[in-house]
């Protein structure tokens, strides 16, 4: 499977409005999924206290690098070892995809449209499955 064309020009068109404001969508992520599924927050509760801003260089880049996604090979690697350590699983992803989406349409208001959060689901899931796939493989090898 791969992006579609459309949404990989939406994200790369839209890379620069969401890097610039993605500490404040990871903020507001985060509690939008906390208070969503508060049994989520043992998850993190090891979490760098930083890990917002971490999420939000890894938003960045994804967005940069969305139509040569072997750049991030390292990164995503490292992703899905920190998942298994913290016991993330796939059913988690689709409900920090929900805050993550809300989060960059309550940030950026009017400006993110249908079109442009239906690109960043595509390209949110889309990452999702790779990690899932990587973070099997790591779970069945441990």
């Amino acid at each position: 499977m791969s992006l579609s064309q459309s949404t990989i020009d939406t994200v790369k068109a839209t890379a620069g409005a969401v890097s610039q404001h993605a500490e404040a969508i990871t903020t507001k992520m985060y509690e939008i999924l906390f208070s969503q599924h508060p049994e989520l927050k043992d998850l993190f509760k090891d979490a760098d206290p930083e890990q917002h801003k971490k999420l939000a260089s890894a938003v960045g880049a994804y967005a940069a690098n969305i139509d040569n996604l072997d750049v991030l090979s390292k990164a995503v690697e490292k992703m899905a070892q920190s998942h298994v350590r913290t016991n993330v699983k796939p059913e988690h992803y689709p409900m920090v995809g929900t805050a993550i989406l809300g989060a960059i349409k309550e940030v950026l208001g009017d400006a993110a449209t249908d079109e442009i959060l239906d690109a960043w689901k595509e390209a949110y899931f889309f990452l999702a499955d790779i990690l899932i796939a990587r973070e099997k493989e790591l779970y069945y090898a441990s």
